[in-house]
């Protein structure tokens, strides 16, 4: 209060009511009132599941090409799905130290059922899925894929959360979404049902399952978060080095910027965040 001016809009005054007295007003300036500055290390360490979720992604490209070269038998991809579905289940559990043990068999039932009704319906909707874009140029079909897999990789949900905290928002849901649907637009141009099939579940395992694993994941030690974003990137990195040296250094170039440079460009632009607030801002009411 100044004088028998105070700052409220209910009450009648003597004063206009965008009136500020002047003492008031320098002192009630501020910049930047809630800025955290960001350190690099820590950047490049979140920066990691970024890294991971573009990794799955070429891979996933890796494998597409490898079943449309009739290179990658589709068999063994359905195996390597269901032995990294068991692997990525253990883990899960084994991550997960809130639910009770009463609990656990209950869920593991209703986790293996839900996985036998998905695979016969991918296997039963694979001769249907082969044929859906027959019409469709391939020019089309690699531009579509191509949007779809850029709207995945930017609505994907990167943040840390506890695993009991964690939901799926919705642009976490039209991540997957169109994931999913780049996967059965590239399968329709697969010569055979098995390679439809093996890669629409892996697309499901990649896409879908994996993101809540990484939330997770990125719980555990630091050394073991960073090593795992290594293996998976040259891992990714090495599918495609014996099908192009240009799209492998292409790829490892992006992995790199990401993880590295594009913190740098962040820091680089902090300095330039200036964000006033003083009296002008719209008072925010406090119940108790």
């Amino acid at each position: 209060m100044v004088g028998n001016w105070e700052k409220v809009l209910w009450k009648k005054q003597a004063y206009a009511d965008n009136y500020v007295p002047q003492g008031l007003y320098p002192a009630s300036l501020q910049k930047n009132p809630n800025l955290r500055p960001y350190t690099y290390w820590p950047l490049v360490v979140l920066s990691c599941s970024i890294t991971q979720h573009l990794a799955v992604i070429f891979v996933f490209l890796a494998v597409f090409v490898r079943l449309k070269e009739e290179t990658l038998d589709p068999r063994s991809l359905v195996c390597l799905s269901v032995f990294s579905f068991f692997i990525g289940y253990i883990t899960w559990n084994a991550l997960d130290g809130s639910s009770r043990a009463s609990e656990h068999f209950t869920n593991h039932l209703k986790t293996i059922k839900s996985a036998i009704m998905m695979f016969l319906a991918l296997m039963s909707l694979s001769p249907v899925l082969r044929t859906l874009t027959a019409a469709t140029s391939s020019d089309s079909i690699w531009a579509l894929a191509a949007v779809l897999f850029s709207l995945n990789a930017l609505l994907a949900d990167y943040t840390v959360t506890e695993p009991k905290n964690a939901h799926e928002g919705l642009s976490s849901v039209l991540s997957i979404n169109a994931a999913v649907s780049a996967s059965v637009v590239l399968s329709s141009h697969l010569p055979t049902d098995a390679s439809v099939f093996s890669l629409v579940l892996f697309s499901i395992q990649s896409f879908a399952l994996f993101p809540s694993l990484r939330r997770r994941l990125q719980l555990l030690p630091i050394a073991a978060w960073l090593l795992t974003s290594l293996v998976m990137e040259v891992f990714a990195i090495w599918l495609f080095a014996t099908l192009s040296l240009v799209v492998m250094w292409l790829i490892a170039s992006v992995l790199v910027f990401v993880t590295f440079f594009a913190p740098a460009i962040l820091l680089w632009a902090q300095r330039y965040k200036n964000i006033l607030r003083g009296p002008w801002d719209v008072a925010v009411p406090k119940v108790n």
